[in-house]
């Protein structure tokens, strides 16, 4: 990844406010890009965005659903981005039983309407869409899925995303091409890191119940997820985002970014090694019935390591002690803003 490109590049990011969202936001600061954020407000309780003080680092925040148009437009107008890097979702899995007519309206028709501003602001030379790696059918088989897989999903959050990869690429050969905009939809792993206190996630769920003294009921112990610290792929994201903006449609395509083989573990080994670093943890399976979620996932990242010069840097013992880092400062009360700093830039030096 080039430093120097992303000085003074005007950024439009979707999803700010969010896990994810928040370190690539974090990230671009540090590369000295001018970062537009747009998304909804952040959780009231504890938040990257708040906690990190993000809102003194970027450019702009606008609060807003991805699903007004005429606000994402305006926004993005005001903007004037070069790049424009689409995260703003509803990213759980179980939330989505709950809520699938808002996860499909915020997952499709969200896509669809960054896509279609996109297309309208006259400056956007390069958009990088993240969907998940549970955008595959998932046949529960032992091989991991490439980017020419077929698409699908048993849940509605896999489902919707599925189907934001299907938008896009329609955007992408009826619009976007045409007027030079190069557009990439990226499909990452199970991230992992600091500063994520999302509900039904293993270890924010795990990380809470340790700061309240309490009993973490883990739903699927053998699950087996292509874990990774949120870092390997946010780094994939730009480093692709400067070869869409350089050189254009040899990379507007579908790219998998996800740990090593060796690091696609089952959920009950996550556990052990976190209990085994906080000796207060305690964990207990639940057998009540649950609803459907892929027993086994893996992700083939051969495209991107031969293409792009893409590849881990953090093995998953070092991701899981990053993230324990960083809850351990915050619980200290250090500056997180700092802390964040600090990661990124141990990352960068690998």
């Amino acid at each position: 990844m080039n430093s120097d490109f992303w000085k003074n590049k005007s950024v439009f990011l979707t999803g700010h406010t969010g896990f994810k969202g928040g370190w690539i936001a974090h990230w671009l600061t540090e590369l000295r890009a001018g970062v537009h954020g747009y998304a909804l407000a952040p959780p009231a309780d504890s938040n990257f965005f708040t906690e990190t003080k993000l809102q003194e680092r970027i450019v702009s925040s606008t609060l807003g659903d991805i699903c007004d148009l005429e606000n994402l437009d305006k926004a993005i107008k005001l903007a004037k981005p070069d790049i424009l890097i689409h995260m703003a979702a509803q990213p759980l899995v179980r939330e989505s039983y709950n809520t699938p007519v808002d996860t499909f309206a915020a997952n499709v028709l969200g896509t669809v309407s960054v896509l279609e501003a996109a297309r309208q602001s006259g400056t956007i030379k390069a958009i990088v869409n993240i969907t998940t790696d549970k955008c595959y059918e998932n046949k529960e088989w032992l091989w991991p899925y490439r980017e020419n897989d077929r698409l699908g999903g048993h849940d509605p959050y896999s489902a919707s995303k599925a189907c934001a990869e299907i938008a896009a690429a329609a955007y992408r050969n009826s619009f976007l091409a045409e007027a030079g905009i190069h557009l990439a939809s990226v499909r990452a792993g199970n991230v992992i890191g600091g500063g994520d206190w999302a509900t039904d996630r293993l270890i924010p769920d795990l990380l809470r119940a340790i700061d309240r003294g309490e009993t973490l009921t883990i739903r699927s112990p053998n699950a087996v997820r292509p874990w990774q610290h949120v870092l390997e792929p946010l780094s994939g994201y730009l480093l692709l985002a400067e070869r869409l903006y350089e050189d254009g449609e040899a990379f507007a395509a579908a790219w998998n970014f996800g740990p090593n083989h060796e690091d696609t573990k089952p959920v009950s080994w996550i556990v052990e090694r976190l209990c085994a670093q906080i000796p207060t943890s305690k964990w207990q399976t639940d057998n009540a019935k649950q609803p459907h979620e892929a027993g086994l996932l893996k992700l083939d990242s051969s495209k991107a390591k031969a293409k792009l010069g893409w590849t881990p840097r953090w093995t998953l013992e070092s991701a899981l002690r990053k993230t324990v880092e960083w809850h351990q400062a915050w619980r200290n009360q250090e500056d997180m803003t700092a802390v964040t700093s600090s990661q990124i830039q141990a990352y960068s030096n690998v």
